[in-house]
């Protein structure tokens, strides 16, 4: 079974990143980080409430959602999980959505939060990673990090929705975004038609 790491950081458009997640753990032991500021987000915009007490209640809230025992989740600082570690041996990392707050920290190595120091982890153990930044207009800043971290091999996947497919509604937008964030991992999958199909 692939092992992948997700981060889910404090930016709009968690949607996405769970759509993500619930397909990787179809096939994949998943380990989930999720930012502090992510649980009011994930709320307001799709009605999931994955918040509790503890990390084992929050746990079990995304086993719940994800309708399986593989998959794991780590507190924001929580720099004792195994992901924070390059011993730890995966088979990439997601970031989706991707703030520009996270994105800022990957491409300097900050790790100042689990997010970004299993990020750093990743880039430092030469692992595959894909990252959604989700912000709009980019600024300079913004075009700089992304090349800085593009340049290191980084797949850089914005949220940019296609029409070709003719979507229905939201659930078909967020499930062509997400096919395309898998792609880019390379991970099969067929969550939306292909051009041609």
């Amino acid at each position: 079974m692939k092992k992948f790491v997700l981060g889910i950081s404090g930016a709009t458009g968690p949607a996405i990143g769970l759509r993500v997640l619930r397909e990787l753990a179809r096939t994949a032991e998943v380990h989930v980080l999720i930012s502090r500021q992510s649980f009011s987000i994930i709320r307001d915009e799709t009605g999931l409430d994955l918040s509790g007490s503890t990390t084992p209640a929050i746990q079990q809230k995304i086993r719940d959602f994800t309708a399986t025992e593989a998959v794991f989740y780590y507190a924001e600082h929580d720099f004792e999980a195994p992901v924070a570690s390059g011993s730890f041996r995966t088979d990439g990392m997601f970031v989706v959505p991707c703030s520009m707050k996270t994105l800022s920290g990957i491409a300097h190595g900050y790790a100042n939060t689990l997010i970004e120091r299993a990020a750093d982890v990743t880039i430092k153990e030469g692992r595959p990673m894909v990252i959604s930044p989700r912000e709009m207009p980019f600024s300079a800043i913004h075009l700089e990090n992304m090349l800085k971290l593009a340049r290191l091999g980084i797949k850089i996947a914005p949220p940019v929705m296609g029409f070709y497919h003719k979507p229905s509604g939201m659930e078909e937008l967020i499930d062509f975004v997400a096919g395309k964030i898998l792609d880019a991992m390379g991970i099969d999958h067929d969550i939306y038609r292909r051009w041609g199909s």
